[in-house]
């Protein structure tokens, strides 16, 4: 898995804010990055700074315009939920692969054959640290809520 430096600059920022409760997750973003189970990585020629600039005026987003740009211009998939990167980037780079949170849980999940109460703590997790719950048309909603019941 694969963060640009904006996003992890904008994550770390958001985690921050949380000094006074218990820290857990900036320090386990942290770990993922030290460990290389997350690569962090920033533009590495002009061509990709001049087309993030271009997103980042239409999609207003700088941590999508990043992902959006960078994943373009190396041909890598991208992982959003946001439904304005998922439509712009459809748009401007049909060939690229666009996974969701859920997608890449199901398919996580699946490879580590997690059981249900497992999988149960990780999506409240993300419900709730998240900020996160599918949209009702979403194609992974009935698996959510089956499993959130």
């Amino acid at each position: 898995m694969v963060v640009t430096e904006v996003v992890r600059e904008k994550e770390l920022i958001t985690l921050q804010r949380l000094k006074d409760e218990e820290n857990e997750d900036a320090i386990q973003f942290e770990e993922a990055i030290t460990l290389d189970l997350l690569l962090v990585v920033d533009f590495e020629s002009e061509s990709e700074e001049e087309t993030f600039v271009n997103y980042a005026f239409e999609l207003g987003d700088d941590g999508e315009s990043a992902t959006c740009a960078i994943a373009l211009h190396r041909g890598w998939a991208i992982a959003t939920d946001d439904k304005k990167a998922i439509s712009f980037s459809q748009k401007e780079a049909p060939h690229l692969q666009v996974l969701s949170t859920l997608e890449i849980i199901k398919n996580w999940s699946e490879e580590a054959n997690l059981t249900s109460t497992e999988l149960r703590t990780i999506l409240g997790a993300i419900r709730t640290k998240g900020r996160y719950t599918p949209h009702r048309n979403y194609l992974l909603l009935n698996w959510w809520e089956n499993l959130m019941k």
